[in-house]
């Protein structure tokens, strides 16, 4: 999953914009694809086996009727300021309060997320270095970016962007070559499984389990939502939308059914990306370090971008009155850098490298788990502020109630895994925290003010 800000929830609606639907797509695909599907995959492959195919396609269906609420919302009526704005129209300051906050927590997470998964890859060439190591690495790296200001940053992301497609291409391209007998080696491949049992080795608690980890490959599509505001033509966003999930599924499926059958169910581990095992046994002595290389330098993008959002995002939260003064606060004499803000970000940065230090070994199915969690808690309020504010037809909220059932599957399917239950809890912690929050908030400040803008 890669991460694009939303502008600030008070923004007003933008009233023209230069990109055209097949931009917008493209764009969308080059954002969506991250360490969530390079390493998150493995981890649902391990869970269900091949299954992992129709889990795929299942959060597929969810994922467009996420964005498809959204985009019909931001084209009746365009807001620059970010899905909250719309909870808040739906149901008042309380349902803002807590989708910004649920989406800056859950963006935490994700970055923990992205952090370990780059301190797992990084150990493919130094397998003992200890993984806290590496995490305090690549946050250290990532935030002094972040200081710099590099205005060279957003070209950096579109070229990270082409590199992570290209290493997925690549595998296609490799595994198509082997399997036609272009490439030497004398390997036999399980092949599609024969039967339902083959198809869901660990059942049907198993397919049910893998559901959190499909819907996270497809994260970050709901911010790709708002940027239709940027659309020459808002009435395109639906279609854009489509043509990018069909791109994304098209090459999630052809790459995972590749990698499914060229390797046993259980060669697959969260170590090691499901590409990498799935080509080891034909001895390319490149692959494995230029893929690896590649989802790196992708995963660095990801998480920087990230935490650039974050700070930015608890900027806006504090000028709209939902988090204390002191985060709006920026540096004149250092480009106006929100301080504070990236301060409140670096610490959760160091949460999950402390966090890393004491679990080095379930870190990732943790933090991964609770982060896709919170990223559906998100895509419920969409769907639930769609209901009441688009006049949808009966066939219009059939599929809204199905996005909330599979959405519903995907959560409560973490507690069927007992090695990914523990991510379910954190997320329901870090939701607790901010209903109290906003329980405080409604009592101590709302009510005296009246309903505001999110």
């Amino acid at each position: 999953m890669d991460f694009f800000l939303p502008s600030g929830n008070s923004s007003k609606g933008s009233e023209s914009g230069d990109l055209k639907w097949w931009q917008l797509s493209l764009i969308g695909v080059g954002c969506t694809i991250g360490t969530g599907f390079f390493l998150g995959s493995a981890i649902g492959i391990k869970i269900t086996g091949p299954a992992i195919v129709f889990s795929f396609i299942l959060a597929a269906i969810g994922t467009y009727i996420v964005y498809n609420l959204l985009a019909k919302m931001t084209a009746e009526d365009p807001q620059e300021g970010s899905f909250c704005y719309y909870a808040n129209k739906a149901y008042g300051k309380w349902a803002g309060f807590s989708c910004g906050w649920n989406y800056w927590c859950s963006n935490i997470l994700i970055m923990g997320s992205q952090l370990t998964a780059l301190s797992i890859l990084t150990r493919f060439w130094l397998p003992h270095v200890p993984l806290w190591i590496f995490a305090a690495c690549y946050a250290i790296l990532s935030i002094i970016v972040v200081l710099t200001g590099s205005k060279g940053f957003d070209k950096a992301e579109n070229l990270f962007a082409v590199i992570k497609t290209a290493a997925i291409i690549m595998f296609i391209i490799l595994a198509f070559a082997a399997l036609t007998g272009v490439m030497d080696g004398d390997v036999t491949h399980p092949g599609f499984p024969g039967s339902a049992g083959d198809w869901f080795p660990e059942g049907f608690k198993g397919f049910w389990s893998s559901l959190i980890y499909a819907f996270y490959a497809y994260g970050g599509i709901e911010v790709i939502g708002l940027m239709a505001t940027r659309l020459k033509k808002k009435e395109d966003a639906p279609k854009a939308g489509i043509i990018m999930l069909i791109v994304l599924v098209i090459i999630y499926v052809i790459s995972l059914g590749l990698a499914v059958y060229m390797a046993s169910h259980g060669e697959f581990n969260e170590k090691e990306s499901p590409f990498v095992t799935a080509m080891e046994h034909y001895n390319l002595d490149f692959f494995p370090h230029v893929f690896n290389a590649a989802i790196i330098i992708a995963g660095f993008s990801t998480m920087t971008a990230s935490l650039f959002g974050v700070t930015s995002l608890l900027v806006t939260l504090a000028n709209d009155g939902d988090a204390p003064n002191l985060f709006s606060k920026k540096i004149k004499k250092w480009k106006d850098l929100p301080l504070p803000s990236l301060a409140l970000a670096t610490a959760g940065l160091i949460a999950s490298i402390i966090t890393a230090l004491l679990l080095p070994g379930k870190i990732y199915e943790y933090i991964t788990t609770a982060a896709g969690i919170m990223i559906l808690f998100n895509w419920s309020f969409i769907i639930i502020s769609a209901l009441r504010i688009l006049e949808n037809k009966l066939f219009g909220k059939l599929l809204a109630i199905f996005g909330l059932i599979l959405i519903l599957a995907a959560v409560s399917g973490t507690l069927l895994e007992k090695s990914i239950r523990f991510g379910f809890f954190v997320s329901l912690l870090f939701v607790a925290i901010i209903a109290i929050a906003a329980l405080i908030m409604q009592k101590a400040v709302w009510k005296n003010e009246g309903k505001g803008t999110c």
